[in-house]
């Protein structure tokens, strides 16, 4: 219980500070409990709901959300986001437990390869994604956070980091991508009764104080550091998210 609060603490800090973050909650519920993959991806979702429109908020507040280029990025996640999380949701229905941690496992590493690339991608000038590509992105996010319970900044912000978005607007619009995700996810996962309200309890509180403590770090402490403290804990939890849950 207090592995599972604490991993939902950080992974709240790390949602707001750095995008990745969400992903430490799926971890905790695959290696630390016996809930299936349907009621961890659904119980995770309920959870990055209120997560979401805190984050919302508080970029909204310090004005990462208020520009045009942020607002029309956040929309067009959003409407990827609809068609992209109902098949998530489907594809989360046809894994066992064994390979859901499988696959968690190779993502960590995947993101922590991202970060790794990341700092060195932000010194790069680049032209602003096409609406195309950023379609493509939000699709891509949107079907994996829907499988896995995730919520949108863990892949969107490096990705959009990547072609060329600042750090700042890429967290901030996917914190309203991931409202739509959540919300469109946890109804799915409710009409199929895959939904555990007391770890939605568990994980979902810690998970809010460690979102505002988040957006107060992002502002304070360089990003390159925050960015290498999450490589280490994902590259820890890689190997561990597998043996704990076989």
């Amino acid at each position: 219980m207090i592995a599972l609060i604490a991993l939902a603490l950080i992974g709240g800090i790390g949602i707001t500070a750095i995008g990745p973050g969400g992903v430490l909650l799926t971890v905790g519920a695959t290696a630390l409990t016996p809930m299936a993959p349907s009621a961890i991806a659904g119980t995770l979702l309920v959870t990055h709901i209120p997560t979401g429109i805190l984050g919302t908020a508080a970029f909204t507040k310090s004005g990462h959300l208020t520009a045009a280029r942020s607002r029309h990025l956040a929309a067009t996640l959003s409407i990827a986001a609809v068609a992209g999380t109902p098949l998530g949701v489907w594809l989360n229905s046809v894994l066992s437990k064994s390979v859901f941690a499988y696959l968690l496992a190779a993502l960590l590493v995947i993101v922590a390869a991202t970060l790794l690339w990341r700092e060195k991608l932000q010194k790069r000038e680049a032209a602003p994604p096409s609406l195309i590509v950023v379609t493509g992105v939000g699709l891509i996010v949107a079907v994996i956070a829907g499988a896995m319970g995730l919520g949108g900044p863990m892949l969107a912000v490096p990705l959009l980091v990547m072609l060329g978005v600042p750090m700042l607007t890429a967290l901030a619009t996917a914190q309203v991508q991931s409202i739509v995700i959540a919300s469109i996810g946890s109804i799915a996962y409710f009409l199929a009764g895959a939904i555990s309200w007391k770890y939605v309890l568990i994980l979902g509180l810690p998970q809010l104080v460690g979102v505002v403590l988040g957006w107060k770090v992002a502002r304070t402490v360089p990003p390159h550091i925050l960015q290498r403290v999450m490589i280490g804990v994902l590259i820890i939890l890689a190997p561990y998210t597998v043996i704990a849950s076989t």
